[in-house]
């Protein structure tokens, strides 16, 4: 009997640790990654330039890497196109993302796994166009991948725990984090972490890199402001500061609290969105949380197409491996009781609870009172708060059409739930199933080879 067929989206740590668990269980796994190496946003490194403490659980990430030996794994594939059916059948190009020749691939799998991640979210802050300005995930992508710094003093702000690893990073690398911002109240924090704390002791390892961050603050004197928001970014070709800002618990602004910070670069995190692209051409039913619905063993709506990591739940690595080695032990045909699924299944479990408390950082739906008429919301095709708020009693399409918000290159990923917030209403752009951009040459070139 032939091994079971698996392709597996994604090599962060939801798709190596799916790999692993498919390849040991004896299946015939391909690993699609878009990057040029694998690891996903989690592992970001070089293995020339970066510093390996600046890596998080490198040595889980090398005895994975050293796991895929039976595997292919395919980097810088972007996948363009998923037909569910029997085969399961998943189109790629590959090579590097502005090449002028990618060659297209076909390939036909019995299972599919979608860890396709998620990206940052960042909140739109007038001024937040300026050079010096990036995301918290980039800002650590610097760090962590090149040993570089964003800039000599920067601010980091947002909401969530991420903000931690983000500065003690950017202080590794010889940067000054002046503050990080957090939205969260104190009061916040203690009813949604303080919450019956007893269950957070199953996620021991959490508490000793939140040891590690808190130790790293304080020993650069890192001030930690709490229930507050970046509202403001202030320069004329760069970052010069920034005006920081009280929030109440639904992020409204408070009057009278403004107070200027001098910095030269701002790494934004207002949490993350899902990578759905995939999941939904797939066919993948998405729940009213915006995330896949998956069952016991990470299974979807899809027979045959499993889902793990971000995309079924922001909850962290962690919880991201441990789905995504239940999600490769079934993608590979190893039955529900057989006694492999005992270590993830109690890793899931363990980290479920860590990820209910992340609904503490839930964005407010008052951080559109910190925007102005002329606040840049859709940066791709350059549309502004006043031209969206003319548009808002439109047809969604109408909008869409008349603003082109979300209609450049991004295609919404990074100002469609913003869009939404400042309307109103949902306008459905992570619903579109638009997984990467494919020249027309490419096309022509796939569709002619009746193999493709």
């Amino acid at each position: 009997m032939s091994a079971t067929r698996v392709v597996i989206i994604g090599a962060g740590p939801a798709g190596l640790a799916a790999a692993a668990a498919a390849v040991s269980a004896g299946a015939d796994v391909t690993v699609l990654d878009e990057g040029e190496r694998v690891g996903g946003q989690f592992w970001r490194h070089h293995p020339e330039l970066t510093d390996r403490h600046l890596q998080h659980q490198v040595g889980r990430f090398d005895r994975l890497r050293e796991q895929l030996a039976g595997a292919r794994v395919v980097t810088s594939a972007s996948v363009w196109r998923i037909e569910p059916g029997r085969p399961l059948r998943v189109h790629a190009l590959v090579g590097p993302a502005d090449a002028a020749q990618r060659r297209g691939e076909t390939i036909d799998a019995d299972a599919l796994v979608i860890a396709t991640g998620a990206h940052d979210r960042v909140l739109p802050v007038p001024g937040w166009t300026l050079p010096g300005v990036t995301s918290a995930g980039a800002a650590q992508a610097l760090a962590k991948r090149d040993g570089v710094r964003l800039g000599a003093r920067t601010v980091v702000a947002g909401a969530g725990p991420f903000l931690l690893p983000v500065a003690q990073s950017i202080g590794r690398v010889g940067g000054e984090v002046v503050e990080i911002v957090e939205a969260a109240s104190v009061a916040t924090m203690v009813r949604g972490w303080g919450r019956r704390p007893w269950e957070l002791g199953a996620a021991a390892g959490k508490a000793g890199e939140l040891a590690s961050y808190l130790g790293s603050l304080v020993a650069r004197r890192t001030p930690y402001r709490f229930g507050a928001a970046v509202t403001r970014i202030h320069g004329g070709s760069s970052v010069e500061a920034v005006t920081v800002q009280r929030v109440d618990a639904a992020w409204r602004p408070i009057s009278g609290t403004a107070r200027t910070v001098q910095c030269d670069s701002v790494a934004l995190g207002h949490g993350f969105t899902p990578r759905l692209e995939a999941a939904i051409q797939a066919g993948c039913e998405i729940g009213s949380d915006r995330f896949v619905r998956v069952g016991a063993q990470q299974d979807t709506s899809v027979p045959g197409v499993f889902a793990a990591g971000e995309i079924t739940g922001i909850g962290g690595a962690d919880a991201a491996l441990a789905e995504g080695g239940v999600a490769g032990l079934a993608a590979a045909g190893v039955a529900p009781a057989d006694l492999r699924y005992r270590a993830p299944l109690a890793a899931r479990r363990r980290m479920r609870a860590f990820a209910a408390r992340l609904e503490t950082h839930r964005i407010g739906s008052g951080w559109t009172g910190w925007l102005d008429p002329q606040t840049i919301v859709c940066r791709c095709e350059s549309v502004r708060t006043h031209v969206l708020e003319e548009f808002a009693v439109a047809s969604s399409r109408a909008m869409r059409l008349a603003t082109r918000a979300g209609l450049g290159a991004c295609q919404g990923r990074t100002c469609g739930r913003s869009v939404e917030d400042i309307l109103g209403a949902p306008i459905g752009y992570d619903r579109r199933p638009v997984l990467s951009s494919v020249r027309i040459g490419e096309l022509a070139a796939t569709t002619a080879d009746p193999a493709q």
